[in-house]
């Protein structure tokens, strides 16, 4: 059969028009500007995930950032603020603006506790997880940009609350690739549907869109209402694997017209990356397997389930994952603050069984655990306000001023708490850690220099912390 020609009466596309127009020079330009490089990550273009080297040795080799949407309350959880009892139900000097008016202060209604050696203290919703008190790492000092969801989600998961950039997880996997071809390397979890921002959160950008994480909707218990057509039921995996090299070798074809589409060869790549996960996931999908004290000791909940799974596929080589409290902002509470005690409770078994569980697995030391939220919320109750609450007067606002986050494994600094408040935890003061710094810090760890670590698109070197003039925060390193 004959080659295939491109019709002389159909328009050239750019990439054509550049390749027959003087000596090649624009289409190398093209390529450089489409493609882009990592700076200290040499890629792969036959394996977009075959394991690299990142600029240092690193501390830390795969992710788990267990995402409270919504924004949970940092003086009812990590960072007590006694003087709140002194002002319960008194205006509070000094507040700094908030969205919506907020009236007089509002002691916590959850007691503090010291535990372990460090005498970190942690209220009694996260009685669990304050087992683990000398592991963890508590910023109490995390500041950001505005205290909207949108924005602050964008500004946590992309580095960026405005412009479409790639999600954290895509720039992990697109640096350090993964240790296992037949997983995807980014998986975001989050049952009953999207959050906000919904698939932004874990988007590409111009990253290759095979670096996009892959989400998956743990409302479902069963493999296959989990992983959507994870099974074929009418071909075997010799009739797909035929049918699947034919349909590879037209696309290979295809991309070879097309010099390296960084898209046409995300979408080949997730073809065979599809079939290969038929193989692997319904096992690493499957908690039936772990042993009933196991699945016990996490929870037989929605987050427990997904917490073991996602042990599992860490414990597999999956390099990131994410894993979120619901769909929408569960932790939202403008209302009522004791909602908190309903979502910390399945939440706070989970991790701490998770902890645990790496820890007997050897996987602890460098796997980095990361807990939090887009933003905090205000020790000042927050008034009724239309559309916004129900007039009971118990919940509290966003607040972007100032809140917590804790890391622990991985090169952290454990039983460590870093920065402070002020005495009503409304706003960083000491020690400050924008959500930049933390990006930094992270990349640190994980083995990058955050300022060498871009990716060359439309001309320019992106980078995950942008522009901006922001530090690796030492004190939080082993």
């Amino acid at each position: 059969m004959p080659e295939f020609q491109a019709m002389p009466h159909l328009p050239l596309s750019r990439r054509q028009m550049l390749r027959r127009i003087g000596t090649g020079i624009g289409q190398l330009a093209l390529a450089d500007l489409m493609l882009g490089q990592a700076a200290g990550a040499e890629i792969d273009g036959t394996n977009p995930f075959a394991v690299r080297r990142p600029h240092h040795e690193a501390k830390a080799k795969r992710v788990i950032h267990f995402f409270m949407n919504g924004g949970p309350s940092q003086v009812d959880t990590f960072d007590p603020k006694p003087k709140l009892t002194e002002y319960d139900g008194k205006p509070l000097p000094n507040l700094l603006k908030t969205e919506r008016p907020t009236g007089a202060g509002m002691k916590s209604p959850f007691a503090f506790k010291r535990y372990g050696q460090s005498g970190l203290e942690v209220s009694d919703l996260f009685a669990k997880t304050a087992a683990h008190a000398d592991d963890l790492c508590v910023i109490r000092s995390m500041h950001a940009d505005v205290p909207n969801h949108e924005p602050s989600l964008g500004l946590m998961n992309c580095g960026d609350g405005r412009l479409h950039r790639p999600s954290f997880g895509s720039w992990i996997t697109y640096g350090l690739g993964s240790e296992n071809q037949n997983l995807p390397g980014y998986i975001s979890m989050c049952p009953g549907g999207m959050p906000t921002r919904r698939t932004k959160n874990w988007q590409s950008a111009f990253l290759p869109s095979i670096y996009q994480g892959t989400y998956i909707d743990t409302k479902n218990s069963e493999v296959d209402k989990l992983v959507e057509f994870i099974r074929n039921g009418s071909l075997d995996l010799q009739q797909q694997r035929r049918q699947l090299d034919l349909l590879q070798s037209l696309n290979r074809d295809h991309l070879l017209r097309r010099e390296g589409d960084a898209q046409l060869e995300a979408r080949i790549q997730s073809f065979e990356l599809a079939y290969r996960m038929q193989l692997e996931a319904s096992d690493a999908f499957d908690i039936t397997r772990e042993p009933e004290s196991v699945r016990k000791a996490y929870g037989d909940t929605v987050f427990g389930r997904q917490t073991l799974i996602a042990r599992r596929l860490l414990e597999r080589g999956v390099r990131f994952i994410q894993l979120w409290t619901g769909a929408g902002q569960p932790w939202d509470s403008h209302d009522e603050i004791l909602d908190h005690a309903r979502l910390a409770k399945d939440v706070d078994q989970a991790i701490a069984a998770f902890l645990h569980d790496i820890k007997q697995r050897g996987l602890f030391d460098d796997t980095l655990v990361m807990w939090g939220g887009e933003f905090g919320r205000t020790p000042a109750v927050e008034l009724p306000t239309p559309g916004a609450n129900a007039g009971k007067q118990r919940g509290r606002d966003h607040n972007h001023h100032g809140f917590t986050y804790w890391l622990a494994g991985g090169g952290v600094r454990g039983g460590h708490i870093h920065g402070s408040t002020d005495e009503f935890g409304f706003a960083a003061v000491d020690n400050k850690v924008h959500v930049h710094d933390l990006h930094a810090t992270l990349l640190h760890l994980l083995g990058f220099d955050h300022e060498r670590f871009t990716y060359r698109y439309a001309g320019l070197d992106f980078r995950l912390t942008g522009v901006n003039e922001c530090n690796v925060v030492r004190e939080l390193i082993a």
